[in-house]
């Protein structure tokens, strides 16, 4: 007896094991064939084949198991000579017999589906929460574990349904529109709460049923003309239209004018009855000194249940067409441009005149401006000065009527032009110089000596005669402080050394008062004016 055991999820051609028969002869006559004997499925689920070497029997898987529905196989292997020798057949048989148990092997195994692949249909006009189906699957195994179910994300990606984890049901989860998605393709898959989680998946083809929800529309969106001189009942232009919804035969259109009180006078629409129809001008009388464009609604109905439609407005123009009746790319152009030429001039002149009395308007407010603060500027006065200062102007202020300022540097305009800063600061130093020299030999001699008078006039001449010495129209006092003074000096001499904002006269009516250095020595220090 041979007993062998296979697992459930073996793989077709698996050896399940091997027998063997014992012949005593040797050579040619110990050559044997092996064959299994019993029920026809059982037989047919293994086969067995003669080893040419060892002359042992080996059986092998020849269909799938399963343990559920078979968990045992029992079968007879015999075993019988190739080469039988006749002359001893009446002693004894050529061939024995035994028995094969092969036991099937329990697998934990994923759910299985009771169908291959599931297909349904569903409107698209179907609400939210619609059933479209339910998928079934159940676990093989005797422990029948329970089973959850889910969609697939990366399978449906437009998230149009939703399924119940528990029992399989498929509905919609959002509004479907067959023009944007007519079939859903998703993968559903069944899992295993327990154990290892198995898990399988199916197929599920969803396809989206039409439903006459889009009206139809013109295909394109045209430009109509008409020429000049065009005779009644001409063709101006040929329509067709478009609808993207799914005709259960073929779509049919029918073509009309929008309904009005009265006929429109100008131009009527034949339908062709072959989804096409064609705008035609009822009178003969179009210039472009009348009108230069028309507008014409047309009506375009489907043949669907409920049937639907959309209304256009065509835009006709009034065309100058060259002989053989095109118009030219600039015709409707230049046409529309003296159509409304009267309008754009006068809004043109509208504009250019605002814009004028604006401009004006500014001028003038600007000038009563300057004027007001003109009226409000100093009052000049000249006053009469010694000989020497005759050239100096002095000014007095009156600030709206509250204090009078007396202000000895506000020069009207620049009596000389400004020097070049080179030169400036050349003639800036030689004056520190000659200043510093005059001090030290000043500090011998009082204020009523030839030496300090001497001084103070070559001062003043040489503020009188050089153009290039700031301030330009100041008066300037020189006394003399004595020697050993605690306050600095408060000479004007070296105003100019000061800073001072550029747009401001260089001296000032209060005089700085600086510190005078050490009139003797004091190599470490400069001194300060």
């Amino acid at each position: 007896l041979y007993t062998f055991a296979l697992p459930e999820n073996a793989v077709i051609g698996t050896t399940v094991g091997r027998i063997m028969a014992d012949d005593g002869d040797i050579g040619i006559n110990a050559k044997m064939t092996y064959r299994l004997e019993g029920d026809l499925k059982e037989s047919s689920t293994f086969i067995i084949e003669t080893d040419p070497v060892t002359q042992e029997g080996v059986v092998h898987l020849a269909k799938s198991l399963d343990y559920e529905s078979k968990s045992h196989y029992v079968m007879v292997a015999e075993a019988a000579n190739d080469h039988p020798d006749t002359r001893f057949l009446t002693l004894d048989e050529f061939n024995d017999r035994t028995k094969l148990k092969i036991v099937v092997e329990d697998v934990d195994e994923p759910p299985v589906f009771f169908s291959a692949f599931y297909e349904w249909k569903v409107p698209e006009n179907a609400a939210v929460g619609t059933v479209v189906g339910t998928v079934s699957a159940r676990d093989t195994d005797t422990v029948n574990n329970p089973i959850r179910y889910s969609i697939v994300k990366k399978t449906d990606a437009t998230n149009a349904f939703k399924i119940d984890p528990n029992n399989g049901t498929i509905a919609i989860a959002k509004a479907l529109d067959r023009e944007s998605t007519a079939w859903h393709n998703m993968s559903v898959e069944a899992k295993e709460t327990t154990q290892n989680h198995l898990s399988s998946s199916v197929v599920v083809f969803i396809t989206v049923l039409d439903v006459n929800d889009n009206v139809p529309r013109l295909a394109r969106d045209y430009q109509p003309y008409i020429c000049e001189g065009t005779q009644a009942g001409e063709l101006i232009q040929l329509l067709s239209a478009v609808d993207p919804d799914e005709a259960v035969e073929d779509h049919h259109f029918y073509y009309s004018m929008v309904p009005e009180e009265r006929i429109n006078p100008n131009f009527t629409i034949r339908d062709n009855q072959d989804n096409t129809a064609g705008i035609v001008a009822r009178r003969s009388t179009f210039t472009r000194k009348d009108r230069t464009w028309y507008l014409l609604p047309v009506v375009v109905a489907d043949s669907g249940t409920p049937a639907l439609s959309s209304t256009t407005t065509l835009t006709i123009s009034v065309c100058s067409c060259l002989p053989a009746g095109h118009c030219p790319s600039g015709g409707v152009e230049a046409l529309a441009l003296s159509g409304v030429s009267m309008q754009t001039l006068i809004g043109l002149s509208v504009c250019l005149v605002t814009l004028i009395a604006l401009s004006v308007l500014m001028l003038i407010v600007r000038r009563h401006r300057r004027k007001h603060q003109e009226g409000m500027n100093l009052e000049v006065k000249e006053l009469e000065l010694p000989k020497t200062f005759s050239q100096k102007v002095l000014y007095y202020e009156e600030r709206g009527g509250r204090e009078a300022v007396l202000d000895f540097c506000q020069p009207v305009v620049p009596l000389r032009p400004h020097p070049r800063r080179r030169e400036r600061r050349l003639r800036r130093e030689e004056l520190r110089a000659s200043i510093r020299m005059s001090l030290r030999e000043s500090h011998l001699i009082g204020p009523e000596d030839e030496v300090f008078r001497q001084f103070i006039l070559d001062r003043l001449a040489e503020a009188d005669q050089d153009p290039y010495v700031p301030p330009f129209d100041c008066l300037r006092t020189y006394t003399y402080e004595g020697s050993g003074s605690p306050s600095g000096s408060l000479s004007s001499l070296d105003s100019s050394s000061l800073e001072s904002d550029p747009g401001k006269p260089v001296c000032n009516s209060k005089p700085y008062v600086v510190r005078l250095s050490p009139w003797y020595g004091g190599a470490e220090e400069d001194t300060i004016f």
